[in-house]
């Protein structure tokens, strides 16, 4: 029998909110081997006729991801899209002084619309507000979005694009509050440079839906004057605010780093508080909504980052931010998907960053497969089973402390309604590293429903990853849950991630 127990109640009035497909996004920046050697890799033997890696494509549609966020990321404050359309021959190449490498342009704004198509996704576009500005970033809505007759939306047609690419989401820069952004702004000079490119590009496309930058995390000295600051100007001309944050186990304490997510509810708390301040302030009828448009585990590879793009500068897609990922980052990437889940009402949109190679579930070798990473399991079954309304849950479980943290609950979980298919779906992390938890959940508002499956990712080594010729960490089917008039009971083993299903 197990020690501990936990117990949640869910009921299907209790909503927070239907969820977003969105939050289940992604994001491919131009960076190390995220699009040349990624997404992209003529010569390839799965290559198609486009240059696109096809066995790349199935995996980014087993993920069922609804839209990417593209060019960048720090890549994006020294961007010229023009470099990166018509003549394939003719695009120049360019110092990437983000990320110190080469910048080869072979695929750009069309290539990449071109790409979302076929893995099924939409696209959520960055302007460069960094070392560009208003008119740049209304020169390139015109050219994906414009019908035609005019100078830009008649250079895409030119360019073979008859139809406009009619991108809906676009993000008024990134990170402007870092110093290492080319073109960093004060608060006061990004809120009045965001509110004159806003106000411009929905002259042009009021249809659209705008991101205004956030703070780049909630250790910046500026958090949360930043949102406070900014939005006093963009508010009625923008219709959410970016939030990114990644967490890291440097210091080998696994306990610490799987109760991160607790700092990933508080931010996005915080801000939404600063939000309703502004709104408050502004007397305003409007709510303005979260895009968690960067998250995810980043520290595994930041000394061999560093190495390459101090001594082997200005190569094209050299390895950057290879993270290999092991059980336990799969654990607390499954912890920040259900923390975006119970934040549903405000959360609308969220980019797990990245998407291919670079701190990616996805990985490829230059002349050989596509792999799977350990997150790969987590995200795929959010984003696959975690359609529909948020439930409220009423949640009792034991607690620990931690280096970091008080009050962390052993048992994180939540369950999703899909009202469509008549499913629910209950998403729990055991952060025990020891024992195994009994986990009770009343479910009697969902009558008639039965088991359909539970599936674990579970691993005796936190410390295990997968490669290109091994799954050590791959889901398992599970037979320990019973359902008995509306009662679920399961065992949750130690450090491990669930999924459990059922159905009408």
């Amino acid at each position: 029998m197990a020690k501990k127990h936990a117990k949640m109640i869910v009921d299907k009035d209790y909503r927070i909110s239907q969820i977003d497909k969105r939050i289940y996004g992604s994001f491919v920046e131009h960076l190390g081997r995220a699009v040349y050697e990624g997404i992209y890799q003529p010569g390839h033997p799965a290559a198609d006729e486009d240059g696109f890696r096809k066995d790349v494509i199935e995996l980014v549609k087993e993920l069922n991801v609804p839209i990417v966020r593209y060019p960048g990321g720090n890549f994006v404050s020294n961007y010229f899209w023009e470099d990166g359309v018509g003549p394939v021959s003719e695009r120049p190449k360019r110092l990437e002084l983000a990320w110190r490498s080469l910048e080869t342009n072979e695929v750009g704004v069309n290539e990449f619309t071109k790409w979302a198509k076929k893995a099924g996704s939409e696209v959520m576009m960055a302007v460069n507000l960094g070392t560009r500005g208003v008119a740049d970033a209304c020169n390139l809505l015109e050219y994906c979005n414009h019908p035609g007759g005019t100078k830009y939306s008649d250079l895409r047609i030119k360019h073979g694009i008859k139809e406009p690419h009619n991108i809906k989401v676009w993000c008024l820069g990134n990170e402007m509050d870092g110093p290492w952004q080319l073109g960093s702004k004060t608060p006061e000079e990004y809120g009045r440079l965001a509110y004159e490119t806003a106000k411009a590009m929905k002259l042009i496309d009021p249809t659209i839906e705008l991101v205004s930058c956030g703070s780049s995390s909630s250790k910046m000295p500026l958090f949360p004057q930043w949102e406070a600051t900014t939005l006093e100007h963009t508010y009625d001309h923008v219709d959410y605010v970016s939030l990114h944050t990644y967490f890291g186990n440097a210091d080998n304490d696994t306990a610490n780093f799987l109760a991160r997510s607790m700092e990933m509810d508080y931010f996005i708390k915080t801000v939404i508080a600063t939000c309703d301040f502004v709104k408050a302030k502004k007397r305003s009828k409007k709510t303005i909504n979260l895009s968690f448009d960067e998250w995810n585990v980043w520290f595994h590879s930041n000394e061999a980052d560093n190495d390459t793009m101090q001594n082997r500068p200005w190569q094209k897609a050299p390895a950057l931010l290879e993270d290999i990922y092991t059980f336990e980052d799969a654990l607390v990437v499954g912890l920040m998907l259900i923390t975006l889940m119970k934040n549903a009402d405000r959360v609308k949109m969220a980019c797990l960053a990245q998407l291919v190679n670079v701190i990616a579930p996805i990985m490829t070798e230059t002349n050989g497969a596509a792999w799977k990473q350990t997150i790969f399991y987590p995200f795929m079954h959010a984003s696959r089973f975690g359609r529909g309304i948020a439930l409220q849950p009423i949640l009792k479980s034991t607690k620990h402390d931690t280096k970091e943290f008080t009050d962390v609950l052993d048992v994180e979980a939540i369950a999703v309604y899909n009202e469509e298919n008549e499913e629910v779906t209950i998403f729990a992390v055991n952060r025990d590293l020891e024992d195994g938890i009994e986990f009770e959940c009343d479910l009697r508002s969902f009558e008639g429903y039965k088991f359909i499956e539970h599936i674990a990712l579970e691993s005796d080594d936190l410390k295990a990853v997968n490669s290109p010729t091994s799954q050590k960490v791959a889901p398992k089917s599970s037979t320990t849950a019973q359902l008995d008039q509306g009662i679920l009971r399961v065992m949750l083993n130690k450090a491990s991630w669930n999924v459990i299903r059922l159905g009408k």
